[in-house]
């Protein structure tokens, strides 16, 4: 029975992680430019995986044409939304960020049947995608008006998912089955992204402000724990629960971070808002085939 859910602690431990890790980008802000924010989460992940790589004597990619794969992952799954995530945030709450996240599984699908045309969509996906869509109606606050939250806000969170969406069926097309360790693919994943984002950290500036201790604690967190030991984690879930279990930790993530945004923060949440949320977390099990309530 131990060794069953033995993957229990991290997968608990991955969920707080990733909820937290909206609160630590608007704590990070305090001081730090979005790209700032996207530059250092990746160098410090980096830094951590690296060390990690050193530790389990594993090695890097060694070929280019690997890296040039990796990279664009890297871009998709770890610069662009980086930094979009960062952005949105100044202009919505976390509270917000943390709930329209939960649309990750929903871009995927789309992606997947525009782009990719390698899954028939089924008629339980079909209403799927037509509930997040309802759902993020109601999240964004639009029928009401957006109260603390600018649409801007919601349109930069959105395409931060969107990358997402095109991310994970590209890596399993072309990243996946490469000849490497999971560490190696993380480490060298999170390096890419480190290395992607420097000329635009040189060029604009990873600071706005004077660094308060509530912004170096979040971009520590969302550096070391959130980019860095995270992925440790998540691999560790997959290979002892599987990835479909270990998957599932994407409907901890925005509980973690509505509670954490209304505590820590003192954001507000409107009905329309919470119903929102809920609406997009059964779309996206939906669209995940977690919940068929159509054959």
């Amino acid at each position: 029975m131990k060794k069953e859910i033995g993957w229990l602690p991290s997968f608990i431990a991955l969920g707080l992680v990733w909820g937290a890790s909206f609160l630590f980008i608007e704590l990070a802000l305090e001081s730090f430019t979005a790209i700032g924010i996207a530059f250092l989460r990746s160098l410090l992940g980096s830094v951590s995986l690296l060390v990690l790589l050193v530790a389990v004597k594993k090695k890097l990619p060694n070929k280019l044409s690997h890296w040039l794969h990796i990279s664009v992952v890297a871009l998709l799954l770890n610069s662009a939304p980086g930094f979009l995530f960062a952005l949105g945030q100044q202009y919505v709450s976390s509270v917000m960020a943390g709930i329209l996240n939960s649309t990750t599984p929903i871009m995927t699908l789309l992606v997947i049947i525009v782009v990719f045309r390698s899954q028939k969509v089924t008629l339980n996906q079909s209403v799927g995608i037509g509930l997040g869509f309802i759902g993020v109606t109601l999240v964004s606050g639009v029928l009401l008006g957006v109260g603390e939250n600018e649409p801007i806000g919601v349109l930069f969170l959105l395409l931060a998912t969107l990358c997402y969406g095109i991310s994970f069926p590209y890596a399993k097309k072309f990243v996946l089955d490469l000849p490497y360790d999971n560490y190696s693919l993380a480490a060298a994943q999170v390096t890419a992204s480190a290395v992607l984002l420097l000329p635009f950290a040189f060029i604009f500036g990873v600071q706005h402000s004077p660094i308060t201790t509530n912004a170096l604690f979040g971009i520590t967190m969302l550096g070391f724990l959130g980019t860095g030991i995270a992925y440790i984690w998540n691999y560790r879930n997959i290979k002892l629960a599987g990835s479909a279990v270990a998957s599932t930790v994407t409907y901890i993530t925005p509980l973690v971070a509505v509670v954490l945004g209304f505590l820590v923060l003192g954001e507000s949440l409107r009905i329309d808002q919470l119903l929102g949320g809920i609406v997009v977390l059964i779309s996206s099990a939906m669209v995940q085939q977690r919940l068929k309530i159509f054959r």
